[in-house]
């Protein structure tokens, strides 16, 4: 969960929504950018959080004064991790590996030895799956790139990191191997440079929901208040550089 403290109260967004949002700039990238197996890359890249569900009742949801936990205030949960590579081995072996790459992108340089086994036990099955996909460590290291670089975009936008009055924010390095950076000429309307979509204009959008209580006496009341309360559509453009949206 994406938690975002504001004047109205939490704003509060789901991992599969942050995760549906990146998935949809993976579709949108040029087809010169696109792997071989291009569904099976942006259906990882919308599903890189999808075991992560704040409605079940083994996620953790609140902090010791009752507060929304934010995602990075978690630490390594091995059951969600097992939980989300199966669910990318049912839909495929390659999204499998592209899972098992952003679990070790996140946790490979920790220190605890129970992490650093389960990574270089990913890291084994890796090549298991890349022998029987014909596939080398440099093709899923460049899908991986297009994910982690739409889950980057996804993840400036979701948490208000976007910076007024047209000035950069980086974005990291992404398609094609280069640096890219985040701009917002107007409200609401987004533009990357250098501009990395098949199309000069699209619009994306996603559910928040904001919650006026501060705390929360348990996480079934919080899951309650989050079900009562309905979400806000949140839409952007995207616009290319240079177009006339973008001078005004």
């Amino acid at each position: 969960m994406i938690v975002n403290y504001t004047e109205k109260g939490w704003e509060l967004i789901s991992q599969r929504a942050h995760g549906l949002l990146a998935g949809k700039f993976c579709f949108h990238l040029k087809p010169e950018f696109r792997t071989k197996f291009w569904m099976e890359t942006i259906a990882a890249t919308l599903g890189h959080d999808d075991a992560f569900n704040e409605l079940e009742e083994d996620d953790i949801l609140l902090n010791e004064h009752g507060g929304p936990v934010n995602y990075k205030m978690r630490d390594f949960e091995r059951p969600k991790l097992d939980k989300l590579l199966n669910m990318a081995l049912t839909k495929s072996r390659y999204i499998a590996l592209l899972t098992s790459r952003h679990i070790q992108f996140l946790y490979d340089k920790s220190e605890d030895p129970a992490v650093k086994k389960y990574c270089e036990g990913l890291k084994k099955q890796d090549q298991n799956w890349l022998k029987q996909l014909e596939l080398t460590q440099a093709d899923i290291e460049q899908a991986y790139m297009l994910l982690q670089w739409c889950d980057a975009l996804s993840l400036l936008i979701c948490q208000k990191w976007v910076q007024p009055e047209n000035r950069k924010v980086e974005i990291g390095i992404g398609p094609g191997g280069i640096s890219y950076d985040l701009l917002s000429p107007a409200e609401n309307v987004l533009t990357v440079t250098p501009w990395p979509f098949d199309s000069p204009q699209f619009e994306v959008c996603f559910d928040r929901r904001i919650l006026t209580d501060m705390s929360f006496r348990s996480e079934a009341i919080f899951r309650k208040k989050i079900l009562e309360q309905q979400p806000e559509l949140v839409v952007y453009q995207f616009i290319e550089p240079g177009s006339a949206e973008t001078q005004e």
